[in-house]
């Protein structure tokens, strides 16, 4: 096994086209056909983790929050990301990051935080829009089936859990072409006949390049005609963000008390109590104050995230509670997530979860 066969597990989880475009994911460090010893899983890349990787014959580090993020002009040595990146090369060890691919990801950060909470009737708070599109092009009659089963076999007609399939196929009406006019199939502007067959199919646009490969390889044509569009749907299977619901309203004060324990906080910073009983739940794992107004707009009671400033506790407006849990303990959960699911798909290495605790953010 390599370590590009982890990668694969991982990107099935959460595919890196649905990571926030501010963002740095997949493989920032290594060789991704590197001969894997193991895998050592964190929230964050520090040096005690290099460390601990060393020190556990571990050469892929599967990180949540990527440690290059704004960028690296130089490698002195000067900084912790820096001696991070350099430790890392000097012992052949690979990082990996998935950060807001996870975030977006339906059984991802935020579902594990409903889970910790044993919310019911879960939903994306913020469903993604433009992850669905749609190819249509056009085929010799007695290659529809063989076309449309190899775009079936890479996922094309999937949307949202992959499962549902969604084709169309039908034949293409007769052209009557000018006197003198000779189509010429496969060719640029290329006029379709009535020995042609139209395929439309959709597909979760993660899947584009492996969709196109394979109409090329099956197509007869020369050079194929087909368009691409983006569906404006929203899919709601995918987005950042989570709202659920208790099996039991509780009230405020011993709500905190509920969300202290579960979420192993110490400190909640959070807005005026309401006087309602808690009974609808919106999450989001790390800095959400941009999801506050979609919190509210869910009917939410009361929304957990991380990093909100003096300002975003105005904008509870009497309408709901606002809770900052802390940024690290959002997302706690999220390495033991990793190691759960790498687990099953990975049986003949080991999946160690990172002892180090990485918040550098301590309470008095």
């Amino acid at each position: 096994m390599i370590v590009q066969d982890v990668i694969n597990h991982l990107e099935k989880l959460a595919p890196l086209a649905y990571a926030e475009d501010f963002d740095n994911v997949g493989l920032l460090v290594g060789n991704k056909n590197e001969k894997l010893t193991g895998v050592l899983v964190t929230l964050d890349t520090l040096e005690a983790v290099v460390d601990e990787a060393i020190e556990e014959n571990c050469n892929l580090i599967v990180s949540f929050h990527p440690i290059i993020f704004k960028g690296l002009k130089k490698l002195t040595g000067k900084n912790y990301v820096e001696r991070v990146v350099m430790k890392a090369i000097k012992h052949d060890i690979a990082i990996y990051s998935m950060h807001t691919a996870l975030d977006n990801a339906l059984q991802g950060v935020n579902d594990i935080i409903c889970n910790q909470l044993e919310l019911t009737n879960k939903r994306i708070l913020i469903p993604q829009s433009q992850t669905i599109k749609k190819l249509t092009t056009y085929v010799p009659k007695d290659e529809a089936e063989q076309l449309r089963a190899a775009l079936f076999n890479v996922g094309a007609g999937s949307i949202g859990n992959y499962d549902d399939c969604s084709f169309n196929v039908e034949g293409y009406g007769t052209f009557n072409g000018n006197e003198g006019s000779n189509p010429t199939k496969g060719e640029k502007g290329q006029i379709h006949t009535e020995a042609e067959t139209k395929i439309t199919v959709t597909y979760a646009k993660h899947l584009e390049s492996k969709i196109i490969k394979t109409l090329f390889d099956t197509h007869s044509y020369e050079e194929v005609a087909y368009e691409i569009t983006t569906l404006e749907n929203k899919n709601q299977n995918i987005g950042m963000g989570m709202v659920g619901e208790l099996k039991v309203p509780m009230d405020e004060p011993d709500f905190l008390n509920y969300l202290k324990v579960k979420m192993n906080t110490a400190c909640i910073r959070h807005s005026s109590f309401l006087s309602k009983p808690i009974k609808k739940v919106a999450v989001l794992g790390g800095s959400g104050s941009f999801a506050i107004q979609a919190a509210k707009a869910s009917g939410a009671h009361v929304f957990i995230t991380a990093d909100l400033k003096y300002h975003d506790f105005f904008t509870a407006e009497n309408r709901i509670l606002l809770t900052d849990i802390g940024h690290y303990e959002s997302e706690q959960y999220t390495k033991n997530l990793l190691v759960a699911y790498l687990t099953k798909k990975i049986t003949n290495f080991a999946v160690i979860l990172s002892k180090i605790t990485t918040n550098p953010v301590k309470y008095f």
